[in-house]
């Protein structure tokens, strides 16, 4: 018989040896000194691959269990935790502007004397530190997994019209064109659910904005109007062409959500959807045979001006006061191993982080992983907007039929309400 893992496994090993106590008692008096972590993990199509890999750990490492806990809404659960003082040892974050804000509150770990932290591609380091640290020098997460956002296309679509992947804008719009003249729907949108607006946001605002566009804002606090920078003066061209493409939708994307989406562009009902690499897994569990490629947004007429927008999916981090660093250390190296972290790229459609990894072989993403080899990676710009700015909303009403010149200064407008109220308290 097939004993289960974990205490239940050594439960009942040791109700087993009842009949020869003398000879068990040592060994279930053992399992008192198991050091046990609390590993907060954060994605729900993860679970039972941190599963099997929390096996792996406990099978190397038998003085050390490991128990995840998952909920399905992290960023409250985490918030709850931290007001009740009771951090897990070890988290799994994404990488957003709200695990900036944890760190920056020095909840977590300085991890930059571990030896993986110098095979981290670059750009990926870049991304996390930009979010913001405890201080200067530390680093408190280790990036696990990246995503990477594009455009997804349906190959099949693609070759049956005889269109080329668009590596400019104007082709862009001339592959859009050519499947509506098709009586193909060249996008499928989704604007039911705001959010997912975002990724055109970040793709191509990140691409267009000036250099160094949010430092440059945060910098002049609250007085953005009468500021070099704002996004009145620097994003009118990424908004009208975020519209643009949006024009290109089916009819009724207003009614229709994530879920949705993902089911039509897997069905075939659209030949580009604008989503990034983790939708990948819920388009191919609802059509496993469909063949789905990726382009980066080709933002401009001049190719060698494109990027990818990336972001750390899952950045792995240690409670800062965690009663057993030892062990929640080894277990982050654990996961940081190269076996591991290729692993779960590969099961979830993602890009390592790793410098050393031999890169994707999932054919979705070829498109995209020339950019993250050569470190052609952006950041998402939405992970430097506060909390507090309702973006999704408003984009949501922007491709509604709203102006761009409206969304710009309500952007202007609620982000100098937002920094006068936080960025003066920063720079004390």
């Amino acid at each position: 018989m097939k004993l289960p893992p974990g205490p239940a496994k050594r439960a009942l090993r040791c109700a087993a040896g009842v009949a020869a106590l003398v000879l068990v008692l040592p060994g279930c008096a053992a399992q008192d000194e198991v050091v046990t972590l609390d590993f907060f993990q954060f994605k729900p199509e993860a679970v039972a691959t941190f599963d099997a890999i929390i096996d792996e750990f406990e099978a190397a490492n038998p003085g050390v269990r490991v128990v995840q806990n998952h909920v399905p809404d992290a960023d409250t659960a985490i918030r709850t935790l931290l007001v009740k003082d009771k951090t897990p040892d070890v988290l799994t974050l994404n990488g957003n502007g709200r695990y900036g804000d944890l760190a920056k509150a020095c909840v977590f770990a300085d991890l930059s004397d571990l030896p993986v932290v110098d095979q981290v591609r670059p750009a990926v380091s870049d991304i996390i530190a930009d979010l913001g640290s405890c201080s200067r020098n530390e680093v408190n997460a280790v990036p696990f997994s990246n995503n990477a956002s594009g455009i997804l296309y349906n190959k099949n679509l693609f070759e049956q019209h005889g269109v080329e992947v668009p590596a400019t804008w104007d082709e862009l719009l001339e592959v859009a064109r050519t499947f509506e003249q098709a009586g193909v729907t060249p996008f499928y949108a989704t604007i039911k659910d705001a959010w997912t607006i975002s990724p055109a946001f970040v793709n191509l605002g990140g691409a267009l904005q000036p250099e160094d566009f949010f430092d440059r804002l945060r910098a002049e606090g609250s007085d953005v109007a009468s500021g070099e920078v704002s996004f009145s003066k620097d994003y009118p061209e990424a908004m009208e062409k975020l519209t643009t493409l949006y024009g290109f939708g089916q009819d009724g994307a207003s009614g229709r959500d994530y879920n949705a989406g993902n089911a039509a562009f897997a069905a075939g009902e659209s030949a580009m959807y604008m989503q990034g690499s983790y939708a990948i897994p819920a388009i191919r569990a609802s059509n496993p045979d469909v063949n789905i490629g990726s382009f980066p947004y080709p933002a401009t007429n001049s190719p060698d001006r494109t990027v990818v927008v990336s972001g750390v999916d899952v950045g792995l981090s240690i409670g800062r006061d965690t009663e057993h660093p030892e062990e929640a250390r080894r277990f982050v190296e654990f996961l940081m191993s190269q076996d591991i972290v290729d692993r779960y790229a590969q099961e979830q459609s993602a890009f390592s982080p790793l410098a050393t990894s031999t890169g994707t072989t999932d054919p979705a993403l070829a498109g995209l992983a020339p950019y993250f080899d050569d470190n052609r990676v952006i950041g998402f710009i939405d992970h430097q907007l506060p909390a507090s700015l309702p973006l999704p909303q408003y984009l949501q009403q922007l491709v509604l039929g709203g102006h761009t010149e409206d969304f710009l200064a309500a952007m202007d407008r609620e982000w100098s309400k937002i920094a006068a109220r936080t960025i003066p308290n920063e720079k004390d």
